[in-house]
């Protein structure tokens, strides 16, 4: 007796049935109906132990694709299990075949109800997913109920399970849309990651038309795009594409590169500005930026899914300036798996089609290898094609000429058709790619060869006169050619210029007789053609063969060949009189003018179909598929999307009336509480004007920004504001030349630069100045982002309230990291003797009277750790205001972030102003190039960023710059040594050191060697200087250590540069 047949007989009387059921061998190989019996009897043991490795076992029958359901009634049973492990399992269960046995579901609904009560908020997720599997139209109130129960649960992957459940019982009771759509609403306010994609998920397949349920969630879906889960990203991606569809303007409809393109080119300029100024001008909205700035990171996204989901809606939403965003990340996908390859080639075959230039620089990676299937080769194939153009064709060339050779049949087939593809659309290669395919003639192989005489004939059409010889060359190739096509297009071409070839057409028709009944169908129809031409172009010598070829025709098993010779025979003799009369039109039928084909690429119509989706894949539309809408012609309205976001205030007790709150400064005590209260009311009271007091009052809600302390997605949902002067602008401006010079006419008390320290005099001396000008909110410690406005120097009568130095930021500039009373470590911060270098970024002759500098302060950015401050200085050197002073369009390679200056609405004649912007420039040195606008023009200016300003300073203590300067060896060690210059002190070797880059001085034990660490802005990777004058002699010796071998090996030479000047 077999083990399996113990164990059964064992179970059957009571043993020990824990250990003869061993579930590695419980019946996996026996071929009886009672196979799963075992799992039945575990399933039905008193022991959790048994039930959990019965339920793992039945589970992995489900996931290996076999049939389970037989077990249901023995599952079922254990629903209310204690055991949470197998309460799991037998959840996942349930959910696989609760559709398909609903009785028995039905029974354990109660069950479920308790489940959703549970303390597990995966029983309770799980609870919620069985019972919305449940397709019995009886318990759809039951299951709202739960739905709605689910979105205000406490766990936000109940919630997320929730919003699943919606098309679930959507598509089982369609008469509950309206209340799905309030429950919907609901969680449409949940700010969770985990949720957010399942409720756009839900709004997809409840109601994609109820777009304004979208307009007040937008910004904050924009704003959680990068952190959602993948497939979550996805399905928020095709969403916001189709919302901004709907609620934006074509940013490419009327795109003035094309006018000038087609301007004349000695057009006056006058004229030209004329022209300009007529054309309304297209301002991208302020919420399609935020989409795309949004969505622009997720291309570096590892799944292939989220980057196509990007670049699809990249090309059908962004400017085509955008567009080369998208070209490095597809073309990274090109490595991936091969179906990821086909489907992402065939949405760049698409792309270029009409937006090749993104993908030219890219052509090597449309290179067809070796290993790359047949379908794969096809589609790189179709790319090069598209992207074929005058100066790259005879490369191109060359790589079909290559391909030609291949032994894949199909694919030289397509590379033989791509090649007349290019003759067609580039002019000038037409005859080097019509006598190549010529030479293919000769080809030993036959489909080879019948393929370019098909592409021959399509480029024979288009000057027939000029190439005789090679249809000559094609008829004597009539006998060796089987494949039907190719002999059907030689017959073609004879009959359509016969009158090129008059001796050797009626010798082909007399072939092509003679073994007619074994010809194909293709074949017999170009013979009957070929027949009817010759007869009314040479009458005398194909008579008798035209008609042999019509009576064979006449009974011809084929009904077209039937019908056809029928047609030819009435057509050209005629047996009546009235015959006659469409005899004479005969050749004029026949032999009519006829345009040259087109070859046109398989994908030219793709693209009425969303990138990316199904129906783009098989250019067709397939079930479900939701058309991308258009453009809207005028602009919608963009006040739907703003939020109120409610301010912060102390909660009120029940019957206590809210007072409202004054407004104090940072280090306000009673005393000047109260004065300033006086002084305000006096102010107050003075006034006689309501106007005044209206106007102070618009002035004050007009620079009043959102509260500072909101979530981070309330925070990127409000459109961009304003933003204050900060300490640091403050502090560096205060030491420029053209501040100095400009704040010659300006208020003694506002001009006044602040001592390092915070005293009584200069706080009181402040306050008089903001209590001169109209009252403003005070800056909250927490609202970082109102340090960064601009400063202007010319006179108080031209500032703005907006520009005027609140109490705040006028105290934090004693708290400057220059002050270095404090420093107990002996760490000298090298920004503290350094004086920035100025930039010139714009010269006022080129800028008409405008000019611009930058410099680098080398203090902390506030916008980002990982940018470089920069202070922009503006001066109006011309004789009328200059308003609308701001950044336009910006050439961002390799990554850069730029954070905008403010813009400056008004710059009067003589005045200057500063206002500061942070970079990062990805640890590079490549330049931050953009247009600086104004209202009327704008000018192209670049940032150039030295290489010692990519660094800063950071504190070490000498063991650890020991221990981090043995990691750095090898290739990130460059040393050297040099001859100093003998009047060069400790001091001037400190100065001219950190003169090159931006460093902090670390404590040496030793004497004569000088150490400095720092660390670069945007990876942070560390970078040590050590120049070593302990030999003795007159050489030195000069290391630096750093993880970025080309950012060390440039500051080791600028550095031995710096210290070898005299």
């Amino acid at each position: 007796m077999s083990y399996n047949n113990d164990g059964l007989s064992s179970m059957g009387g009571g043993g020990d049935v824990e250990v003869e059921t061993d579930p590695s061998a419980g019946g996996l190989f026996t071929m009886d109906f009672k196979k799963h019996e075992d799992l039945k009897n575990m399933l039905d043991s008193n022991k959790d132990g048994l039930k959990l490795d019965a339920m793992k076992r039945i589970i992995g029958m489900i996931a290996k694709g076999k049939n389970a359901s037989h077990l249901f009634p023995a599952v079922v049973k254990n629903v209310a299990s204690k055991n949470i492990e197998l309460k799991k399992l037998v959840y996942v269960y349930l959910e696989r075949y609760a559709e398909e046995q609903q009785d028995l579901a039905l029974l354990s609904i109660s069950t479920f109800q308790r489940g959703l009560k549970d303390q597990n908020q995966l029983i309770r997720a799980s609870a919620l997913r069985v019972l919305s599997s449940i397709r019995v139209s009886i318990i759809v109130p039951i299951m709202m109920l739960a739905i709605k129960e689910a979105v205000n649960d406490m766990s936000p992957f109940v919630r997320k399970t929730a919003a699943h459940a919606i098309p679930k019982l959507y598509s089982l009771d369609p008469e509950q849309k309206e209340n799905l759509i309030e429950v919907l609403e609901k969680l449409l306010n949940d700010r969770t990651t985990l949720v957010a994609g399942s409720v756009v998920m839900a709004f997809q397949e409840l109601c994609p038309d109820r777009i304004d349920l979208m307009h007040k969630h937008y910004r904050k879906l924009c704003g959680l795009l990068v952190d959602v889960d993948e497939w979550g990203q996805i399905t928020i991606i095709d969403m916001l594409t189709k919302y901004a569809r709907t609620q934006f303007l074509d940013p490419n409809k009327g795109e003035a590169d094309m006018e000038i393109a087609n301007r004349p080119f000695y057009e006056d300029e006058e004229e030209i500005e004329e022209k300009h100024d007529t054309k309304p001008k297209y301002v991208m909205d302020e919420d399609h930026q935020l989409l795309l700035r949004c969505a622009k990171p997720l291309l570096q996204s590892r799944n292939a899914s989220v980057v196509m989901a990007v670049a699809q809606m990249f090309y059908h939403i962004a400017p085509r300036s955008e567009l080369v965003y998208v070209a490095k990340p597809l073309i990274r996908l090109l490595r991936g798996h091969r179906e990821v390859q086909a489907v992402v080639l065939q949405n760049i075959a698409t792309m270029t089609l009409k937006k090749k230039g993104i993908f030219e620089p890219f052509l090597k990676s449309f290179y067809v290898r070796s290993t790359d299937p047949t379908h794969v080769r096809i589609l790189k194939l179709e790319a090069l094609t598209n992207l074929a153009s005058e100066t790259n064709i005879s490369t191109i060339l060359r790589e079909f000429q290559t391909y030609v050779r291949s032994s894949d049949k199909q694919f030289v087939a397509h590379t033989i058709q791509a090649i007349g593809r290019c003759a067609t659309n580039i002019a000038e290669v037409t005859d080097t790619c019509l006598s190549g395919l010529v030479g293919l003639l000769s080809n030993r192989d036959e489909s080879v060869v019948a393929e370019s005489i098909v592409v021959i004939k399509k480029l024979l059409q288009m000057n027939p006169s000029q190439h005789s010889e090679i249809i000559n060359h094609m008829s004597k190739l009539f006998d060796n050619i089987q494949v039907g096509m190719a002999r059907a297009s030689i017959l073609w071409l004879i009959g359509e210029y016969s009158e090129y070839v008059p001796k050797i057409a009626p010798d082909v028709l007399r072939r092509v007789a003679k073994n007619f009944t074994s010809e194909e169908d293709i074949v017999k129809l170009q013979a009957i053609n070929l027949a009817a031409k010759l007869f009314v172009t040479n009458y005398k010598q194909t008579k008798l063969l035209t008609q042999y070829v019509l009576q064979l025709a006449k009974y011809d098993q084929n009904y077209d060949i039937r019908d056809r010779a029928r047609f030819i025979r009435h057509l050209i003799l005629p047996s009546s009189e009235n015959g006659g009369v469409l005899q004479k039109h005969a050749k004029k039928i026949l032999l009519s003018p006829k345009p040259a084909p087109v070859l046109e690429s398989p994908f030219k119509n793709r693209d009425q179909f969303q990138l990316g989706s199904l129906s783009h894949s098989i250019n067709s539309e397939a079930n479900g598929y939701q058309k991308l809408p258009d453009f809207p012609e005028t602009k919608p309205d963009t006040s739907v999307r703003n939020v109120e976001v409610p301010t912060w205030t102390k909660k009120s007790r029940p019957g206590q009336t809210k007072k409202p709150a004054k407004v104090k400064s940072f280090y306000s005590d009673k005393s000047s509480e109260s004065e300033s209260g006086s002084a305000t009311e006096d102010s107050e009271s003075d006034s006689g004007s309501g106007s005044e007091s209206g106007s102070a009052s618009s002035d004050e809600e007009s620079t009043e920004g959102p509260d500072s302390r909101v979530s981070d997605s309330d925070a990127l949902s409000q459109p961009p504001r304003t933003k204050e002067p900060s300490s640091d602008e403050q502090s560096d401006s205060g030491s420029s030349d053209s501040y100095s010079e400009s704040s010659s006419g300006t208020d003694s008390d506002a001009s006044s630069s602040p001592p390092p320290s915070p005293s009584p005099t200069k706080k009181k001396a402040t306050k008089n100045v903001v209590n001169k000008t109209k009252e403003k909110k005070p800056v909250s410690l927490l609202d970082l982002d109102d340090f960064g406005g601009s400063q202007v120097t010319n006179s108080v009568s031209s500032t703005t309230p907006a520009q005027i130095l609140s109490p705040l930021t006028a105290d934090l500039q004693g708290l400057s990291l220059d002050n270095t009373s404090n420093n107990t470590s002996g760490m000298d911060y090298s920004f503290n003797s350094h004086t920035p270098q100025k930039y010139e970024l714009l010269h006022r002759m080129t800028g008409e009277g405008l000019s611009a500098s930058y410099r680098y302060t080398r203090r902390p950015c506030i916008y980002s750790n990982k940018m470089v401050s920069i202070e922009l200085m503006v001066t109006n050197h011309g004789d009328a205001p200059i308003n609308n002073i701001r950044m336009g369009n910006k050439k961002l390679q390799g990554g850069l972030q730029v954070h905008d200056f403010d813009q400056i609405d008004v710059l009067a004649p003589g005045a200057s102003l500063s206002s500061t912007m942070g970079v990062d420039f990805c640890d590079t040195t490549q330049p931050l190039i953009f247009d600086l606008c104004t209202e009327t023009r704008k000018f192209n200016v670049q940032i150039k960023i030295p290489v010692g300003e990519l660094v800063k300073p950071t504190t070490m203590h000498e063991t650890e710059y020991i221990k981090q300067q043995g990691k750095l060896g090898g290739m990130n060690e460059n040393t050297g040594k040099l001859n100093l210059p003998s009047s060069l002190d400790d001091k001037e070797i400190c100065k001219r050191i950190t003169h090159v880059l931006n460093v902090c001085r670390v404590p040496s034990t030793q004497d004569n060697i000088y150490r400095f660490a720092g660390k670069t802005a945007s990876c942070e990777s560390v970078l040590l200087v050590c120049f070593d004058q302990s030999s003795g002699d007159s050489t030195s010796k000069l290391q630096v250590h750093c993880d970025k071998m080309v950012i060390g090996s440039m500051i080791f030479k600028q550095i031995k540069e710096k210290l070898s000047e005299q």
